[in-house]
């Protein structure tokens, strides 16, 4: 059975990014000594899902930061080919979030990385994340793009882990309750 798994950092006020994209303030507190785990996350995972908004963030970086092929969901993009540079790496698609999975699961998928406060936030609201890993940063940037949105219900969840970090960032790992 295929799950979706989400590894994501926020400001401490619950932001993923200002309002424009900008994850300066993020960029500004990654300690490269520091491990925060993500290499062993991303190693148990088969494929990336991710909205317009993260793709577009990370596309014009000097390189791909991804090993894992990319599914991005977008009513824009939909009808685009990837650029020369991304072919075979990057696909779009217009897929609700179940279609977008089962279609990954038909394809043999099992472990699916879910990125982007958007896509994030409609694949919780349709029961589609089994964990969340959330680090956060000691930082208050006011407004931006918000991780958590309206939900139809509460979304309970199980505590599995916290723990801090020398740079102040604090990462806690929780599991969807069935």
């Amino acid at each position: 059975m295929i799950t979706g798994h989400v590894f994501i950092a926020a400001s401490l006020d619950g932001f993923i990014a200002r309002s424009d994209g900008d994850i300066g303030w993020l960029l500004e507190r990654d300690d490269p000594s520091e491990d925060h785990g993500y290499a062993a996350f991303i190693q148990d995972i088969d494929a990336i899902l991710m909205g317009r908004g993260s793709y577009e963030t990370v596309r014009d970086m000097p390189e791909w930061p991804y090993t894992r092929p990319v599914l991005v969901l977008s009513q824009t993009l939909r009808d685009r080919d990837a650029p020369a540079a991304l072919a075979g790496k990057v696909r779009f698609t217009d897929m609700s979030p179940e279609q977008a999975m089962r279609m990954l699961e038909a394809e043999g998928r099992r472990r699916v990385y879910v990125d982007g406060g958007r896509i994030v936030q409609s694949f919780l609201r349709a029961g589609l994340i089994a964990d969340m890993t959330i680090t956060h940063v000691p930082v208050l940037i006011g407004t931006g793009r918000s991780l958590f949105g309206a939900v139809p219900s509460d979304i309970p969840l199980i505590h599995e882990a916290t723990r801090s970090f020398p740079s102040g960032l604090v990462q806690s790992r929780y599991r969807i309750a069935p």
